[in-house]
């Protein structure tokens, strides 16, 4: 198949909206939890979050158009502050539940059984049941031109991570912690390493790390 842009448009939108959500590969499953000012808690899964730099250590979020109401927005706006939690395998139907469109009063934690988890005094919960849990602090936000999306950089101020998935050079095993990843809107993937490189030099073969 070869999909020119005038295909592109004339797709049934939903067929466009999984493909295109689909051909970018594998991405990330996250939970991403706030609280407004009234202390209502909120949490939405998410498949947009990009690293950006580590020394501050920063991550972007992509959040879709204003176009109907957008609490996580909404809630890193007011408080300032968000969660990032990692999705294991443990978790992913309730993880996948909090996509639905609950009311601002209502909590995804308490309608999808997730427990909230406050640490260290941070103004945002973290979710009990995930083994990698970021605390962060917005930075930027930019509305972009292009299709009206909402870029969110954040700086992770506090982690909480399990002992036994940091090596010692400070990668994480990712596979042990249980972390999973997403194609399009609704297909869960477990993850299993494969090889480790080593650096890339010029002047070097790519070799195997270790």
């Amino acid at each position: 198949m070869h999909l020119t842009s005038k295909d592109f448009a004339a797709m049934d939108q939903r067929y466009r909206a999984t493909l295109v959500n689909s051909i970018s590969g594998f991405k990330p499953a996250n939970l991403l939890g706030t609280v407004d000012a009234q202390g209502n808690s909120n949490l939405a899964i998410m498949s947009s979050v990009v690293h950006l730099g580590s020394h501050p250590p920063l991550l972007a979020l992509v959040i879709r158009p204003n176009s109907v109401d957008r609490h996580t927005l909404d809630n890193i706006f007011n408080s300032g502050c968000y969660t990032i939690n990692h999705v294991t395998d443990a978790i992913i139907p309730e993880a996948h539940q909090t996509a639905a469109r609950y009311t601002k009063e209502q909590s995804e934690f308490a309608a999808t059984g997730l427990r909230e988890l406050w640490l260290d005094d941070f103004a945002a919960p973290f979710v009990a049941q995930a083994r990698i849990r970021l605390g962060l602090e917005l930075r930027e936000h930019q509305e972009l031109a292009v299709n009206g999306t909402n870029l969110v950089i954040g700086e992770v101020t506090l982690a909480s991570l399990p002992d036994e998935c940091l090596r010692p050079d400070g990668s994480l095993d990712l596979a042990e912690a249980g972390s999973v990843a997403l194609s399009g809107l609704d297909f869960y993937h477990r993850t299993e390493p494969l090889m480790r490189m080593a650096y890339a030099k010029p002047d070097l073969p790519p070799r195997r790390h270790g």
